[in-house]
């Protein structure tokens, strides 16, 4: 018998629509305890991401998110005291890691990264081990190690030697200083903070899914890491940053001389169907409640810094209305975190690292949690190929 599956947007028999279900939309499949994303909320652990932002650091959202509760005073200096002093990584992993950036410039920093985890796989002494207090290590080390593997990248593609972590500042601060070698002021690093904020945890999103997935098999926590990675550098996931601020740079590009404007260049995107970046969200259908808080942080260093950064928001922000006008799609945290982070003065290519640096959190919860709860995932499908025929 042929089974073949419906169609997107086809009917049954009686002429009923029939949901889109590909991409697993709308399915429900599992539980968890780290993350509810509906409509009009984002909670951690059940604390809303407005609160978090305003009022907690991505230090204590990692150890919320971790260790499974709000941090007291004392635990969270004790962890931040902890994650200083992991943050070197071995000496073979940041040679291999500089060598692969001199032989292959053109590599993308995701992939660099995704290797340099496999690598610290091979130097963590509990690498195979499952057990909850073993795992909780392992993801504080990797989580403590990543911003130094993505300096490191970063300077050997400056043909620059890296910087050492600096054991003084806090997670987002130090991630700034391994990748630029410099200090960052109060409000870059209060905008890194936040960015990390808002991007450690989003439910079952495609990374966090298939590290589930490959957790859900009794595979190990840097195995389970590295499919998070590969999944996230694709530009319909965590690459989004990166395509976005390309797009920016392609409208100021086409519009430079005044040649043409915004409006004409949305234009001339909508009828060759170009797809925009950073826009539009499987879940929040009336606009993802992460994209105007960091708008909002990135629109006052703009401010700050003057006209050659305040016209980005200018673009973007004409861009959105468009958007808003003509297709009802409303932007997604990706959109100002692309203008936000170039105005800081980090390289394209390492935006969906840096969100790495702050989703490992989210991806090592869920991995502890399908660890402690397992039952390999395995959903079944439905068949559209031809019927069965003799040979």
């Amino acid at each position: 018998m042929n089974t073949t599956a419906p169609n997107p947007g086809s009917a049954n028999a009686q002429g009923a629509k029939v949901q889109d279900t590909r991409g697993l939309a709308g399915q429900t499949i599992g539980e968890t305890a780290i993350c509810e994303v509906n409509q009009t909320q984002l909670i951690y652990r059940g604390f809303e991401i407005a609160d978090l932002a305003e009022h907690a650091t991505f230090d204590a959202v990692a150890f919320l998110l971790l260790v499974g509760h709000k941090p007291t005073a004392q635990e969270l200096d004790d962890f931040k005291r902890e994650q200083s002093q992991l943050r070197a990584i071995p000496t073979s992993v940041r040679d291999a890691v500089i060598r692969i950036c001199k032989e292959s410039p053109h590599a993308h920093p995701m992939s660099i990264l995704r290797t340099g985890v496999s690598l610290l796989s091979h130097l963590d002494p509990e690498c195979e081990g499952l057990a909850p207090d073993a795992e909780l290590r392992k993801s504080k080390r990797l989580l403590a190690q990543i911003p130094t593997v993505i300096g490191v990248c970063q300077h050997a593609l400056e043909g620059k030697d890296p910087v050492a972590p600096d054991p003084s500042l806090d997670h987002a601060a130090n991630l700034l200083w391994c990748i630029t070698g410099k200090r960052p002021n109060e409000i870059a690093a209060r905008i890194m903070d936040v960015s990390l904020v808002l991007y450690a945890e989003h439910d079952f999103n495609a990374s966090t899914f298939s590290a589930r997935v490959i957790a859900s098999t009794e595979a190990d926590m840097h195995s389970a890491v590295c499919g998070a990675i590969g999944a996230l550098k694709g530009s319909l996931h965590g690459g989004a940053n990166e395509m976005a601020m390309e797009m920016l740079k392609d409208i100021d590009r086409d519009c430079a001389g005044g040649a043409m404007n915004v409006q004409a260049w949305m234009k001339r995107a909508f009828a060759e169907k170009r797809k925009l970046m950073g826009f539009g969200h499987r879940v929040y259908k009336n606009g993802d409640h992460r994209a105007p808080i960091l708008r909002s942080w990135g629109l006052k260093l703009a401010k700050n810094l003057g006209p050659s950064a305040q016209k980005w928001f200018d673009i973007g922000d004409e861009v959105q209305a468009i958007m808003l006008r003509d297709k009802a799609i409303h932007p997604n945290v990706d959109f100002p975190c692309g203008m936000t982070y170039f105005i800081m003065g980090i390289p394209v290519p390492q935006y969906t690292p840096i969100f790495v640096a702050s989703r490992i959190t989210g991806w090592c919860a869920h991995i502890m949690e399908q660890h402690q709860n397992n039952r390999i995932i395995r959903p079944l499908a439905s068949y559209s190929g031809p019927a069965i025929q003799c040979w």
